[in-house]
């Protein structure tokens, strides 16, 4: 069984956290050392971010950290190499989120292929059109048993909700706002209403709530109207900040607790 499907059917009663960071940042060589540190402490699913110069989706933490991944020699091809390193350390599931440009010029199989080789379970990929996903992502994902999460925003039509979560597998991402990614200090009344229709919905997937999340209300907030939360740019604040892992952590569950 793919890990996403397994870490779902496993925690019925437990709210998951899953965290981003990006590879490369804030060194090349430490993507290994923050995964293992990561499972270590307790984190139930991570988000690999591919660095690209121009992510449409996030906003300036994110942004910086792919910057700064860049200019410190990430690659895919490099990351793909990090990842493989590790594979047979790592027992959550692993999900690489990056842009259609990066991955279509490594390669469409090849890049399904090598995250099989790499041990990831699942990619996001932001701009990905449904329709494209259906016709060419999807077969491919099939063959390697790699889960391809969309993404859903308070913007999207119940309609495309239902075709989505009808024709994915693992997860739906849901965004918290119709916004790049960033902290906030609370999510508000508008937020919890959509929160709330989504869950009326009934869903074939689980759905991750992300965007936004960097205090207890938000946290709390998030895992009462999903399977759990997903923490971007709070963690990637941290973790540039002390170059730590450990550190980063304990931090960011310091600040959850507020």
């Amino acid at each position: 069984m793919n890990k996403i499907n397994r870490l779902f059917a496993e925690s019925k009663d437990h709210k998951l956290l899953s965290l981003y960071f990006c590879a490369g940042c804030p060194t090349l060589e430490g993507t290994a050392d923050v995964i293992k540190t990561m499972e270590r402490k307790g984190i139930d699913m991570i988000e690999v971010g591919i660095p690209f110069s121009d992510p449409l989706a996030d906003g300036p933490v994110i942004q910086t950290a792919g910057t700064v991944a860049l200019k410190n020699g990430m690659t895919l091809t490099k990351l793909f190499e990090q990842l493989k390193s590790i594979k047979e350390e790592v027992n959550i599931p692993l999900v690489m989120m990056g842009y259609l440009n990066v991955i279509m010029h490594y390669g469409f199989d090849a890049f399904f292929r090598s995250c099989v080789d790499s041990g990831v379970s699942g990619v996001i990929i932001p701009d990905l059109p449904f329709n494209d996903y259906l016709k060419d992502i999807r077969p491919l994902a099939d063959k390697y048993d790699i889960r391809v999460i969309m993404m859903i925003t308070p913007e999207t039509s119940e309609e495309r909700i239902r075709f989505i979560d009808e024709h994915t597998d693992g997860f739906i991402y849901m965004v918290s706002s119709a916004s790049i990614t960033g902290a906030q200090k609370n999510f508000d009344d508008a937020k919890q209403e959509y929160f709330r229709h989504i869950n009326s919905m009934n869903l074939h997937n689980p759905r991750m709530i992300g965007f936004g999340i960097s205090n207890k209300q938000t946290l709390e907030s998030a895992q009462q109207n999903a399977a759990g939360a997903i923490i971007g740019s709070k963690f990637v604040t941290l973790l540039s900040e002390t170059g730590d892992a450990d550190k980063a952590l304990d931090m960011l569950f310091d600040a959850l607790k507020k």
